[in-house]
């Protein structure tokens, strides 16, 4: 009958699949069920030499779940009633102690620094996946910047008052300094003001 050839319940996946004794037919239940759980959000990205600009696309965000790793990022959120998620593994491992995020009213702001900040290079890609990147990351054109032009980091305004990532996380008031600008700052400035002298 037309009723038994109706797709599985999503509640029922699990105890369905188990009962299929055909590994292919378990195979496509499961990946079946997994579709009804959760969308792939979009992400975009930009990169300079020293960090990486994630943004993920998506407005309202709530119940939201992220977790950064040095090689990983996962995320689960809720959007517009629908539910979303990421599982991502990067091109090279990141800084996750040092990055920070900050969740807006329309997207998901995140500012990853690279391990490798010495090698100052540019990434080909942002996923160890070419196929995933390519039907999941889209270049984040406002913040892109050719490797040969780069003057300065990310203007990381947005992120004031965001949270630390991988448990570290900035200091209070440092999360939206630009690091470059700061350590202008600090270098070649002959000191602070009003402190040279014996200050009698």
């Amino acid at each position: 009958s037309l009723a038994s050839m109706s797709s599985p319940d999503p509640v029922k996946c699990d105890t369905l699949a188990q009962h299929n004794k055909q590994p292919n037919h378990l195979l496509l239940l499961n990946s079946n069920c997994k579709m009804t759980k959760a969308n792939t959000a979009p992400i975009k990205w930009a990169q300079r030499s020293d960090s990486l600009y994630i943004t993920i696309a998506l407005p309202d965000v709530k119940e939201e779940s992220i977790d950064l790793a040095d090689e990983t990022l996962k995320f689960k959120g809720k959007s517009e009633n629908k539910e979303y998620e990421v599982d991502i593994a990067f091109l090279k491992p990141v800084d996750a102690e040092g990055s920070t995020y900050k969740v807006l009213p329309r997207s998901i702001h995140m500012h990853v620094m690279k391990k490798e900040k010495d090698a100052e290079e540019f990434w080909p890609r942002l996923l160890k996946d070419k196929a995933l990147e390519k039907n999941q990351v889209k270049v984040d054109w406002d913040r892109y910047v050719d490797e040969d032009e780069e003057e300065e980091g990310f203007d990381t305004s947005a992120l004031d008052g965001g949270q630390g990532m991988g448990g570290g996380g900035m200091p209070p008031g440092m999360g939206g300094m630009d690091m470059a600008q700061m350590m202008a700052g600090m270098g070649g400035g002959g000191g602070m003001p009003g402190m040279g002298g014996g200050g009698g």
